[in-house]
């Protein structure tokens, strides 16, 4: 059991939840984090905070109890630069020394090359990949051994797998989290934190209409999309005991997607 910290909780369909679900469940007590503003700019639209916390076991357990809970919850704006630093302080004030970092938020953003706009491109890297670097920073500089071993999951894409010319902006960024993955790992190695990155492949969380759902259900070997759960468990494992030799790799869980 340890401290961990999950961001980008907002949605009962997400990834987020999925993690701070399975992480609760093995006994983790666990801040989220969301920006509900950025998913009620989003087709799916934001999902009621309340009902998301209540469904993850909120409010936490009595004090004294050794049991996973939801030992808080706090709103931030990703794109703020000194959100990342007072983000990691009030997860730590909420729950104690942080053993576990995930750090699964996104902005989602499409556009072609024709398209992008160097505001849409500024906004995703500060945002996926600058926040991501300051986050692991705090996490690390907060660290403390006695907490348990120390361990970061960052989050990517499949632009390193294949193209993704209607999303460049976050392709970009996404881009970037994966590409600094081995190099933030050595940063913190002899600290005796590891970071690894996930590729989670085509994950249903609501988002793709029937069009695309049948077209990208065709190419997954098991006829269906993976879950958030499929996502969940690989997270559980590489913060878990049994993955402390495996750092600075990037997880492809795509669930054998044929592009």
């Amino acid at each position: 059991m340890g401290a961990a910290l999950v961001t980008g909780v907002s949605r009962r369909a997400g990834i987020g939840f999925a993690i701070a679900r399975r992480l609760i469940d093995r006994g983790d007590r666990v801040v989220v984090h969301s920006w509900a503003p950025h998913d009620a700019g989003q087709p799916w639209g934001a999902d009621d905070l309340d009902a998301v916390l209540a469904a993850l076991g909120s409010p936490p357990h009595p004090a004294g109890d050794l049991a996973g809970h939801v030992a808080g919850h706090v709103a931030a704006d990703l794109a703020d630069p000194d959100a990342p630093a007072a983000l990691v302080a009030a997860a730590c004030e909420a729950a104690g020394p942080l053993s576990t970092l995930v750090v699964n938020h996104a902005r989602s953003a499409l556009g072609r090359l024709e398209d992008v706009t160097a505001d849409e491109l500024d906004r995703c890297l500060a945002v996926n990949a600058r926040a991501a670097v300051l986050l692991v920073q705090a996490f690390a500089a907060r660290y403390e051994p006695a907490a348990g071993p120390g361990s970061v999951v960052l989050f990517t894409s499949g632009q390193h797998r294949g193209p993704m010319a209607g999303e460049i902006p976050y392709a970009l960024s996404k881009g970037a989290v994966q590409q600094v993955t081995a190099t933030l790992a050595d940063a913190v190695a002899d600290r005796g934190i590891t970071v690894n990155c996930v590729n989670p492949g085509p994950t249903d969380t609501g988002w793709a209409d029937p069009g695309l759902a049948g077209q990208v259900a065709a190419a997954m070997p098991r006829g269906r999309w993976n879950t958030p759960d499929d996502a969940a468990a690989v997270v559980a494992w590489l913060t878990g005991p049994d993955a402390r030799s495996v750092t600075g790799a990037t997880v492809d869980a795509e669930g054998g997607f044929r592009r």
